[in-house]
């Protein structure tokens, strides 16, 4: 029986990077072949799911062994597997270029660097390179990966419908709009790549044009100390303390309750690789407004108003229309649906199996 055992910087639970982890590791058991995780660290209650990296010495069964390295940042694990001798394949799941954070983050932008030597290293040794996206399997091939493949993040979405709304949250949030005014949603750890800087102001302009109660919910714990103090600071020079919410890392039953309660989910970040929040506000039917860069497209399709341009005023214009023309949020709400199956976790797991059996053969 052939092994492909997965090597991961970090396990973590409500992280959508360390569900496709599971997830790809139950469909290559599934599929027959014999998998573990191996990580540099696993948190909370996925400590006993996964096998200090070092710990591994080889299979030991006499058959197959492949390693499946995941690349996101910096990690000791890459130059693990860098120096053994199994064959490798690797699965990209985008480094966030290290400009956005040199000013922010020093510390950050050089563990980003060095995930990006890595991964340019990890070619030579790499049999195949998978990618969450087409825009992540382009930066492979420029990098030098001859052979890649797509095989989108694995999010269940059925299973969301398993959280419900968490009462307490639902009841604020309720309250607030019962007071009138639309709400903005958005998901995401505060980065400069993500550029919440550029909501906040795009907000700033919506309520200053059309709607004085608006509210801004941002959802999502922190990549930058520095980065999240200065957002603070900022919507408090514009007096917008009551109306705007960086609520941090949420609970999945709360962040069920901020879907349900948002009028349109608004993206205007500057880097992507794929955005798993996207197709969480398809599944709630949160209509999408969406600055087009990097993989937002891609992941995005026809199910949202995509803006080439993402000054204040085009954003806040397009969120207005949403909220205001019911045809329209009607068909950005119907298209997700739409665009939801081409993301079923069946699908995707189809396309991982084909991947590895490409290079490792069947189990």
């Amino acid at each position: 029986m052939t092994a492909v055992h997965q090597f991961v910087p970090t396990l973590a639970p409500r992280d959508a990077v360390g569900g496709h982890y599971l997830a790809v590791q139950e469909t290559l058991r599934g599929a027959g072949y014999r998998s573990d995780l191996y990580s540099y660290e696993a948190k909370d209650e996925y400590r006993r799911l996964a096998k200090p990296f070092t710990s591994f010495s080889g299979d030991g069964h006499g058959q197959a062994t492949w390693l499946l390295y995941h690349s996101s940042v910096g990690s000791p694990v890459a130059d693990f597997v860098a120096a053994r001798d199994e064959p490798l394949i690797v699965d990209y799941h985008n480094i966030t270029p290290a400009p956005f954070f040199s000013r922010w983050e020093p510390a950050v932008a050089g563990a980003l660097m060095k995930g990006r030597r890595q991964l340019v290293a990890l070619e030579a040794r790499a049999e195949l390179g998978i990618a969450d996206s087409a825009f992540n399997a382009r930066e492979l091939t420029d990098l030098g990966y001859e052979r890649t493949s797509v095989v989108p993040i694995m999010l269940d979405v059925a299973a969301l419908d398993a959280t419900p709304p968490d009462p307490a949250q639902l009841g604020r949030l309720s309250d607030a709009r019962a007071r009138g005014g639309v709400d903005w949603l958005f998901v995401g750890r505060l980065a400069p790549n993500k550029a919440q800087h550029d909501i906040i102001k795009a907000f700033a302009a919506y309520r200053r044009l059309y709607d004085d109660r608006a509210r801004l919910h941002l959802v999502g714990g922190s990549s930058s100390h520095r980065y999240e103090t200065a957002l603070s600071d900022f919507v408090g020079a514009l007096g917008l303390g009551d109306a705007v919410q960086i609520a941090g890392p949420v609970s999945a039953a709360a962040l069920t309750a901020h879907y349900e309660m948002a009028d349109v989910y608004v993206i205007a970040s500057e880097h992507e690789g794929f955005c798993v929040p996207l197709l969480e506000a398809m599944h709630h039917r949160v209509p999408i407004v969406a600055y087009s860069a990097a993989a937002v497209p891609e992941t995005v399709g026809d199910a949202g108003v995509l803006l080439d341009a993402k000054d204040a005023y085009t954003v806040a214009t397009a969120v207005h229309r949403v909220v205001t023309d019911n045809e329209l949020r009607a068909q950005l709400i119907e298209a997700g649906i739409e665009r939801l199956r081409e993301f079923d976790i069946a699908k995707s797991r189809r396309k991982l199996l084909d991947a590895i059996e490409l290079v490792a053969g069947p189990a």
